[in-house]
This record gives C-alpha cells, sequence and structure tokens, in this order.
C-alpha cells in the first residue's frame, strides 16, 4: 500500500471567508468552455428537493458526521492507530455529489475518505474495523483509514499520496471510454493537492481523449495548515483547467442542494461525451487536518462562525422543521437510530480479532 503524504504547512492568513456562491451560468458545451469562462454557480442553481430527499440526505450527511464522531473517540481511546482524517463540516459534497451517479459510475478520493465511502453504501462496521485493524474491515485490517476498496460499491480508495488518486480517477474514466460503457468517475482531492504536477498531466490526458471525468476539488481552506492565499497563487480552483479548455465552477459546498445542482450539469456534460468538468466545492473542516493536528492556526471563533452561519446538517435540519416536512422528535428519532448504528459498529470494531500473522504474506504482488 502506498505510504501516507502531507502537505506542506506555514503560518494561514488571519481570516478565511465562509463559502460563497456567485452569478453565473454554467457550461453547457466545449464551445462555452473557453479559457475565460470559469463559474460560480448562483441561487438559482440551487437543486429543489422534496421531503424525500431531504430526509435522505439529512440522514446520510448525520451518519457521516455520527460515524466521524464515534472514529475520533475511538482514536483518542487508542483503538486507532497512524493518521486518521476526519471529514466533519464536509459532508455535503460527497452525499450531494453521490445523488448524481447510476450503478456502474466510479467513485476515487485521497486520505480524507471515510464520508465518501458511507456515502458509498459501504457498512459502518467494515470501514471502522479497518480502522480498527480487524479482521471484518474492508481490507482485512491491513489497510487503515487511508486503504479501502470496495469494487462493489464503485470506491476505488483511500489513497495516501496526496494527489495520486487524480491520475488513478483519469485511468478509471479512461476504462470508461474505452469500454463505451457510460460510465462516469467522481475524482475528488482537496485544495492542496490542486498543485501537484500530476494533476495537470490528468487534465491534460483527460480533456486530449474527452475522458468522462468529474474532478471535484474539496476546497477546505486549509492544506493541512496553511491558508489557500498562503499557497496557491491562483485560489480560484474551478479555473485551474482554463488552459486546458476543461470547463469549471464555483459551489457552495455547504449546501447539499448546491452540490447536487452542480453535480448534475458536471455528471452530464461528462456522462454525453463532453470531456471532464471540474467542481470546486467550497467547503470548512471543523476538526484539524487530522487528529494529531491541533489546528492552531485558526482561530476557534473562525470554526464556531462556519458551525453557526454554513453546517450543512443544520440547513436541512431547518428546512425540514420550517416545512414541517418532520418534526424535532422525528428527527431526534432519526439521529438515535444512527448513534445506535455507530455503537454497533464501534462495538464490532472493537472486538474483531485482529488479522493472523499469516495475512502479512498475501494480497502482495510480486
Amino acid at each position: 500500500m502506498a505510504l501516507a503524504a502531507k502537505k506542506a504547512a506555514t503560518k494561514p492568513a488571519s481570516k478565511v471567508a465562509a463559502p460563497k456562491a456567485a452569478t453565473a451560468k454554467p457550461a453547457s458545451s466545449r464551445a462555452a468552455s473557453s479559457p475565460s469562462t470559469a463559474r460560480r454557480s448562483d441561487k438559482s442553481s440551487i437543486a429543489e428537493f422534496d421531503r424525500e430527499q431531504e430526509l435522505a440526505a439529512y440522514r446520510q450527511m448525520l451518519l457521516i458526521r455520527r460515524f466521524e464522531e464515534k472514529a475520533g473517540q475511538l482514536y483518542g481511546m487508542g483503538l486507532i492507530g497512524g493518521f486518521c482524517h476526519l471529514y466533519i463540516g464536509q459532508e455535503a459534497v460527497v452525499v450531494g455529489m453521490q445523488m448524481t451517479l447510476k450503478p456502474g459510475d466510479q467513485v476515487i478520493t485521497g486520505y480524507r475518505d471515510h464520508g465518501h465511502m458511507l456515502a458509498c453504501g459501504m457498512d459502518p462496521k467494515g470501514v471502522m474495523a479497518e480502522l480498527t485493524g480487524r479482521r471484518g474491515g474492508y481490507s482485512k485490517g491491513k489497510g487503515g483509514s487511508m486503504h479501502m476498496f470496495s469494487i462493489e460499491k464503485g470506491f476505488y480508495g483511500g489513497h495516501g499520496i496526496v494527489g495520486a488518486q487524480v491520475s488513478l480517477g483519469t485511468g478509471l474514466a479512461f476504462a470508461d471510454h474505452y469500454r463505451q460503457n457510460g460510465g462516469v468517475c467522481l475524482t475528488y482531492f482537496g485544495d492542496g493537492a490542486a498543485n501537484q504536477g500530476q494533476v495537470y498531466e490528468s487534465f491534460n490526458m483527460a480533456e486530449l481523449w474527452k475522458l468522462p471525468v468529474v474532478y471535484i476539488i474539496e476546497n477546505n481552506k486549509y492544506a493541512m495548515g496553511t491558508a489557500v492565499n498562503r499557497a496557491s497563487a491562483q485560489t480560484d480552483f474551478s479555473k485551474r483547467g482554463t488552459s486546458f479548455n476543461i470547463p469549471g465552477e464555483q459551489v457552495d459546498g455547504m449546501d447539499v442542494r448546491a452540490v447536487k445542482a452542480a453535480g448534475e450539469r458536471a455528471v452530464e456534460f461528462a456522462r454525453s461525451g463532453k470531456g471532464p468538468y471540474i467542481l470546486e466545492m467550497l467547503t470548512y473542516r471543523y476538526r484539524g487536518h487530522s487528529m494529531s493536528d491541533p489546528a492552531k492556526y485558526r482561530s476557534k471563533e473562525e470554526v464556531q462562525k462556519m458551525r453557526t452561519e454554513h453546517d450543512p446538517i443544520e440547513q436541512v435540519r431547518n428546512r425540514l422543521i420550517e416545512k414541517k416536512w418532520a418534526t424535532e422528535d422525528e428527527l431526534k428519532a432519526i439521529d438515535a437510530s444512527i448513534r445506535d448504528e455507530m455503537n454497533a459498529a464501534s462495538d464490532f470494531a472493537s472486538n474483531d480479532p485482529e488479522p493472523d500473522a499469516s495475512e502479512l504474506y498475501t494480497d502482495i504482488l510480486r
């Protein structure tokens, strides 16, 4: 398996703007994707959710949140070792994008991957057991937090090397293109990984061959501990494909409806044979880069402001209450059910046997 690589860290800027969506139309054709046409989604681009969609988004995001909270607890107890990168605060990105996919589509991401696994439908018990290094984990307890896969669920990792998944996701899209199976690959990476050279090699190849890939840049404002304006000359990541004529747009990644709307445009663009598309998700992580990061490069007030004004789960909860689509008691019952599920996953991951020593010699390429 690949070894984890860290992103460079320096002092950040003192402030980070809350995610915003500005006016502009999405690209609809290759002719419209000239270098000057990186875009920002406007308010009219927000998808209209019915009651069932709002409840589904609420439950899925809350499941990811409670899973990550439980993983953080187990890490603190010493049951999870190594690196552990939590997805708390960014749940709307993967949940909204997953709503746009069809069976056979693929998802690949970096090391902040637990939320992506759960959104793809992977069993929380298997994911948690992999975190604790047990036999029942998705990689038999040998991969850990950053190295889990499920071909059945269309999830191809989980990769510890910064930016490695971009080349691999482009390769998955090439396989779809070669087989003419109509599939699309969602390739996730962060604002820090966006500066990697292999990202641009992948962009060039994807546009040259019109590969069905959507590049999703999860801009959570800090690459490990470095504010984007201290590490990136171009901080509008939706423009990173400009020199390759790849259209892109910025999206409010804290609003699951905006994510779904932009995702539908991007996925349809790629699936129709027009080539790659870039979505920059303006989002925010509440915890440190990993569990070992005290996040002293930003203030508690900054984090609290994001939680109070932009939390993706609270936005859905408030809409459900305001529209009388759910009562407080009904939402509490959903939360209680999810907490029970996470407790069961924790118990399994804590008590399942560790892999036998003989497993050291299996699943190895020679």
